[in-house]
Formats: C-alpha cells, structure tokens, sequence
C-alpha cells in the first residue's frame, strides 16, 4: 500500500521533507470539484487527500470568489454561484421570436449576448472572464 506522500506525490503535489505541501491550482480544482458531487462532503474528501476540512473549505471559497476556475461540472454536481443585486432590469431584445434562444450577461457596460445553445461550461468561462460576482 502507498504511503499518503507517495499517493499524493503521485498527484503533483510538491510535499518537502518535513511535510509542507505545495497543491497545483488544478488540482486544488478537482478536489474542490468532488465536494460539488451529491452526497460528498467536505469532511470526507478532506479525509480522502489527508487535509483539513477547512483547509479545503478555504479553496471552496476561493471557488466562489473566482479565485479558483473549476473544471466542467459534472452534471449532477449542484453548484452555481447566483448573484443578487439591485439594478437596472436588462432591456428586451429586438426580436422576441430569438429571446428565448439568447442569452445575455451584463457586468457594468458590457453585455455579451450568446446563442442559447451556447455549453454551460462556456458561458462559466465568460462569467469568470468578465469577473461577474467578484
């Protein structure tokens, strides 16, 4: 069986000798992205890396924050950061026959109109891009 240093070693984790460890943003990703998953909590996945669970809790609200880019949501992971806020309602498109089929994210004076068939991984990306929620 491989010791914890070695398995996680065998991840990219930079772990000196006495102990420190060094995480790659990808992987921080990951990780955070298995607490994402029904059922999974962040005790266990903690558990599972050899960390603490708020260490862990720090990298989900890095996450959070757009400090962190996850990797494509597994589809039955529930998360998706929702941001409240006082403002003008987005104008009506010209075309209501298209509305339904477009979609459109306003931060401040830009706003970014996408085909409605536009991947939900994408429209993360631009919203992570644009810095909405940051």
């Amino acid at each position: 069986m491989e010791s914890t240093r070695e398995f996680l070693k065998g991840l990219g984790v930079d772990v000196s000798q006495t102990g420190h460890r060094r995480w790659p943003d990808d992987l921080k990703a990951r990780i955070v992205a298995e607490t994402l998953v029904p059922g999974e909590t962040v005790n266990a996945v903690a558990r599972k890396y050899d960390m603490r669970a708020n260490h862990l809790s720090a990298w989900r609200r890095m996450a959070k924050d757009g400090e962190l880019v996850l990797p494509a949501a597994d589809p039955e992971a529930e998360f998706a950061p929702l941001v409240v806020f006082d403002g003008e309602p987005p104008r009506p498109l010209e075309e209501p026959e298209t509305a339904a089929s477009m979609i459109e994210i306003i931060a401040g004076s830009v706003a970014v109109r996408l085909d409605g068939t536009t991947p939900a991984a994408r429209i993360a990306e631009i919203v992570r891009a644009l810095g909405v929620g940051a």
